[in-house]
């Protein structure tokens, strides 16, 4: 049973990265193994809309690090997905990766249709895994992200694994790395990731 971290921070030690590896590090007390990649070490470009997965079921662009990064989140059976909040939105390349994997992930199960048919989806490449957004913002933001980010686990048809409040922090205050002193975001994500364990230990009974 794997979870996979993402952060889209593009910071060295971020906030982000803090409270992403945060929750692994209670993800792996509940017996989860765990595995945190780093975005900003990764060269991925973002989606040109040029429809040649629905053919290939593979990401036709030139090569980058896509490959790498989707192929860890279809061997996942959790996904988190972490990002700071630029200008009440996630990162570009955040956003970058999810565009794509969105678009590769249902054209990997269905195939397109005419413009006077109806689909019927059969799910996606993401289908039956669990996920969870986690935003970080100064002061303002967060919900703005964290609903973006949840929208693209719902449309892909994830289970989105919630805590006992939404899974923001606040931190940064003057370009301080600082995440440690939110203790309230803390509780917030011990409690995700013991929610989070449990449904995908149920998944796999």
């Amino acid at each position: 049973m794997k979870v996979l971290g993402i952060t889209g921070s593009p910071r060295d030690k971020s906030n982000t990265e803090y409270f992403v590896q945060y929750t692994l590090n209670e993800l792996e007390k509940h017996g989860m193994e765990t595995e945190l990649i780093r975005l900003r070490d990764k060269n991925i470009h973002h989606c040109t809309g040029c429809y040649g997965c629905v053919e290939a079921k593979v990401c036709t662009l030139p090569k980058d690090d896509f490959d790498e990064v989707f192929e860890k989140m279809m061997e996942a059976d959790g996904i988190l997905i972490g990002s700071p909040v630029y200008n009440s939105s996630s990162t570009a390349i955040t956003k970058a990766l999810l565009d794509r994997a969105g678009f590769l992930g249902r054209w990997i199960s269905n195939d397109m249709k005419g413009k006077s048919e109806n689909y019927e989806w059969k799910g996606t490449a993401f289908s039956g895994k669990v996920a969870a957004p986690i935003t970080v913002a100064r002061r303002a933001g967060q919900n703005f992200t964290f609903a973006e980010l949840m929208l693209w686990m719902t449309v892909n048809d994830l289970i989105v694994i919630g805590s006992h409040y939404w899974n923001v922090g606040v931190a940064g205050k003057g370009g301080a790395v600082d995440a440690d002193e939110d203790m309230e975001a803390a509780s917030i994500l011990s409690h995700l990731a013991e929610n989070m364990a449990h449904v995908i230990k149920q998944l796999k009974k």
